[in-house]
């Protein structure tokens, strides 16, 4: 119900979704002023002021994810902080977690992982996590750095929608970079139909997409909802 509308055409649809937002209070002003709407914007629930952000981003038209902290390889050593759902810890426990992380703001169409490379690939852990979501009539966005294709089927065979990232655009913090795995978008879009992108709202990587994203429309590309590409 609240997924962003797009046209349902056929062509280059791109999708992009920027994480991290409410962590910074600059940071996420800046990205809500200068991302067009068409962006996916993911709140981090350890945030702050989210209902207030959460309100503004929905005002101008953009579709929400929420970021769930899962646990990474390397873990505590790699600690992604409060409220991580664990491979070790109860399923209950861990959809306590969830349910916590869930609750911090509304108006998402899913989840997006933050971390979670072990976690993701433990059936065991995983499997009443995408239950508790499919149950909520949510998605499961996977940002491209936790889990593939087994993932993917799992989700399928459990009837959740699931997509997965392809380009992670801000790996390296430079406008070149970025602009490069933009371009990466872009040539996947024009082979395969469509194309996922993934990256933080630090402020270079929020304008270089917000300059990217209205000369990409002008070349043909229509930029959609990560909901739009879920299945």
């Amino acid at each position: 119900i609240y997924a962003r509308p797009w046209s349902h055409a056929g062509g280059k649809r791109i999708a992009i979704v920027i994480g991290g937002l409410g962590l910074s209070q600059t940071g996420t002003m800046h990205a809500l002023e200068e991302l067009p709407p068409e962006v996916t914007l993911a709140f981090a629930p350890q945030g702050n002021s989210l209902m207030r952000w959460m309100r503004e981003a929905r005002k101008q038209g953009h579709e929400l994810l929420v970021q769930v902290p899962m646990e990474p390889f390397g873990y505590p050593d790699n600690d992604p902080g409060p409220n991580t759902l664990t491979v070790a810890a109860a399923s209950e426990d861990n959809l306590d977690n969830l349910r916590w992380a869930l609750g911090q703001i509304t108006n998402y169409t899913g989840i997006v992982n933050y971390q979670g490379g072990r976690f993701a690939t433990s059936d065991s852990a995983v499997t009443p996590v995408l239950r508790e979501i499919g149950k909520r009539g949510l998605l499961y966005f996977n940002d491209g750095t936790a889990g593939g294709d087994k993932l993917g089927a799992l989700a399928a065979a459990l009837d959740v929608p699931y997509v997965s990232g392809q380009v992670i655009l801000d790996a390296t913090q430079d406008p070149t970079a970025i602009r490069d795995r933009l371009k990466e978008l872009e040539k996947r879009a024009e082979i395969e139909g469509y194309a996922i992108g993934s990256g933080s709202a630090l402020e270079v990587t929020v304008d270089t997409v917000a300059a990217w994203a209205n000369e990409a429309k002008k070349r043909g590309f229509e930029i959609v909802g990560i909901s739009a590409l879920a299945r």
